[in-house]
């Protein structure tokens, strides 16, 4: 007769063997400004990096340029642009920074995790949108207060002239 498996059921530990790790996004943060605003690659950054968060290593998180790099199939510099947009809008916070000739890689810190028996700071829903600037209008609109010549008179109608040639210009060799 065969074996009954145990299924799904929890060990003495509380764990379930088999069960796969995920990454929790809460409804606040996935509806924060701040994320609904990152670009795609530092929505990718920050799902690799916190991937490796493991509830005890929060600060000693690091991610290279090159390795993340090859990892998500992005250039270097779009990488850094990513790491710089989640610093700026609180969602890493850099703890170390890295080195060249030692290749060592800059160490993060995650927001939404304590460190250190601190609690979580959470900086990304402090984080607001820069205003935008109010439109002007980038050309005036033509022919409102037009003045002729130097005299200051509006004209009647600037489209209804006889002649736009001015009379104290004299034609030399025929031309018109």
């Amino acid at each position: 007769m065969a074996r009954k498996t145990k299924g799904n059921k929890p060990n003495r530990k509380g764990r379930r063997k088999g069960e796969p790790q995920f990454i929790p996004i809460p409804h606040t943060m996935a509806q924060s400004d701040a994320w609904r605003s990152l670009s795609g690659g530092a929505v990718k950054v920050w799902i690799e990096i916190r991937s490796w968060y493991n509830g005890a290593n929060n600060g000693q998180l690091s991610l290279s340029y090159g390795r993340a790099h090859k990892l998500l199939g992005m250039s270097r510099s779009t990488v850094k642009r990513a790491f710089d947009e989640l610093i700026e809008k609180g969602f890493l916070i850099k703890r170390r920074e890295g080195h060249w000739y030692g290749r060592l890689a800059a160490e993060y810190i995650v927001t939404d995790q304590s460190f250190d028996g601190v609690p979580a700071t959470r900086d990304w829903q402090k984080w607001k949108p820069p205003e935008k600037p109010k439109k002007q209008k980038s050309v005036p609109r033509r022919n409102t207060n037009r003045t002729d010549g130097a005299a200051g008179v509006p004209r009647e109608n600037p489209r209804c002239h006889e002649s736009t040639r001015r009379p104290d210009l004299k034609v030399i060799d025929g031309a018109a």
